[in-house]
């Protein structure tokens, strides 16, 4: 966990189309809620007794797709500390230099832009509608605002891409000189049209095999272009590494604003409690209104289950498992680490014991194998990272 940092997630469930295989919490059926939306927001964010936050971040959805005076009116209403990070998910075609200024003058300070792919084929396949020229100019516009941490969000494995245009989408963006590149694999989400067209047979699913040459193409040419991978989807160059992102996976604590959106506080005990909002903008909008809480759920965390879910974000992660900490001197801890080093899934430096590349590939199957190792072990809460 990051000493005195704490995050603000606020989710914009709006969008103008729904991607193909986005199983998000959006709609593209609900703008006439935007306003009704943004004052439940800012009314939610009132309501709490949040500490300044240290990192915010607008997804969704499509954050971008609000007027710039309606997202800055939520972000004036979080107290943030000095030098916060303060990020923005943006779609290309969705922003132009007025708002990106906006955006900058409110202390708007990173932005991710939802590029997926530069080929205009690969595009459709996902049901995306920008048009690739707009990324350049997104980004040339955000830095003339002077947005200076920028991030590409980019997808592999989308049937029907050749390797040649992942290596083009890739060698682009690497040319627009982002900060920082993430890059997911294509899943196929029950309930989307990705998902009820490979269901029926009339799409076909990513290949695995194909999505691993394409990760290990990401990594080599993303870092011989000086990035450096620090989550198993994200690579940033030195100090550019997303903090809000690096709180999630450190367990820190974090309030979530807007519908479907969570939360993560750690009591003193040692516990957590995890919790989450209703899921649709209408009844976000309804509850604040009625002068109620917009929470759906919760769920509290011991220290076991924290344990088991710091090793599972820890080994996601570039500085992976801290070998002082308790769960790693257990016995069987210690003879699973040595067996998957020999299978060349994890490499230790005497301190810490984190994936190799090809544990990247393989890293559901390793977290299994490190939480089976964990199981049944009495859990002593771990040392501080």
């Amino acid at each position: 966990m990051v000493d005195g940092a704490f995050g603000v997630y606020v989710h914009v469930p709006f969008c103008a189309v729904r991607c193909d295989y986005c199983d998000f919490a959006t709609w593209t059926d609900r703008a006439h809620l935007i306003d009704a939306y943004v004052g439940a927001c800012v009314q939610d964010v009132g309501r709490r007794a949040l500490p300044p936050a240290s990192s915010v971040f607008f997804g969704g959805g499509t954050p971008s797709l609000l007027q710039a005076t309606q997202l800055v009116r939520i972000l004036d209403a979080i107290s943030r500390a000095p030098g916060a990070e303060v990020t923005v998910e943006c779609n290309p075609d969705s922003v132009d230099p007025a708002k990106l200024e906006a955006y900058a003058a409110a202390g708007v300070n990173r932005v991710s832009f939802g590029v997926q792919s530069m080929r205009p084929h690969v595009l459709a396949a996902l049901g995306r509608t920008h048009d690739p020229a707009n990324v350049v100019r997104a980004v040339d516009a955000a830095r003339a605002a002077g947005i200076q941490r920028v991030n590409v969000d980019l997808i592999y494995g989308t049937p029907g891409e050749p390797v040649d245009d992942w290596t083009a989408t890739l060698d682009e963006a690497v040319a627009l000189e982002p900060t920082h590149i993430s890059a997911y694999a294509l899943t196929v989400e029950p309930g989307t049209p990705l998902g009820r067209a490979v269901a029926a047979g009339t799409r076909v699913a990513p290949d695995d095999d194909d999505q691993a040459v394409k990760y290990e193409l990401a990594d080599d040419r993303l870092r011989a272009a000086g990035f450096e991978w620090y989550e198993i989807s994200n690579w940033a160059r030195p100090g550019e590494e997303c903090r809000h992102n690096v709180l999630y996976w450190t367990q820190g604590e974090y309030a979530g604003v807007g519908c479907a959106a969570h939360g993560h506080t750690v009591s003193a005990d040692g516990s957590a409690r995890r919790w989450w909002n209703v899921r649709t903008p209408d009844r976000f909008i309804a509850a604040l209104a009625a002068g109620e809480s917009a929470e759906a759920g919760h769920e509290v965390l011991d220290e076991r289950a924290r344990s088991a879910e710091r090793l599972t974000l820890a080994l996601r992660t570039r500085p992976g498992i801290k070998l002082g900490d308790a769960e790693a001197d257990l016995s069987d801890m210690a003879a699973c680490l040595d067996e998957l080093a020999g299978a060349g899934l994890v490499e230790t430096d005497g301190a810490r014991a984190h994936l190799t590349r090809r544990g990247r590939l393989l890293a559901t199957a390793v977290t299994a194998r490190v939480l089976d190792a964990l199981d049944g072990h009495p859990v002593v809460p771990a040392g501080t990272r």
